[in-house]
């Protein structure tokens, strides 16, 4: 039996945390940017510590398993 929860987890964190694409912290213009489609290398930077702190605290933490077979 494989785990897939790292790797479902890992997907739609990734879809949901990409600068620019629902959100970016920072933004070009505001602190704060929905749907622009644009990005920075603060947002960028930003963006990859929280998809670590909530890939971490959803694996390690709360030990998330998803098993098939």
């Amino acid at each position: 039996m494989a785990d897939w929860a790292p790797v479902l987890i890992g997907v739609v964190l990734f879809v949901l945390l990409q600068p620019g694409l629902l959100f970016a912290v920072p933004g070009e213009g505001k602190q704060v940017e929905f749907g622009k489609l644009k990005t920075n290398g603060k947002a960028i930077a930003f963006h990859t510590l929280i998809f670590f702190a909530c890939y971490s605290i959803l694996l390690l933490a709360l030990h998330i398993h998803i098993y098939t077979g």
